[in-house]
């Protein structure tokens, strides 16, 4: 996985952390978890703003979905 694959990386970070409500997530812990998925291959250091907003986005999309599916 790579950096860019934010949907990916969202629906990745909801699996792993269901008990995380991921607008309260600050971004060095939002690095921290992305470099700790499995399949995660990218450098560190290509990581910016930008990029954690989309995944964080991401990851809100899917953690709703998952709230209104009821689990």
């Amino acid at each position: 996985m790579q950096w860019t694959e934010v949907e990916e990386i969202g629906f990745q970070l909801a699996e792993a952390h269901p008990e995380i409500e991921p607008q309260t997530v600050r971004f060095t812990d939002l690095h921290k978890w992305v470099m700790e998925l499995e399949g995660f291959d990218d450098d560190p250091k290509r990581s910016n703003e930008q990029i954690l907003e989309a995944i964080q986005a991401a990851w809100i999309e899917e953690y709703t979905e998952n709230q209104e599916a009821g689990g």
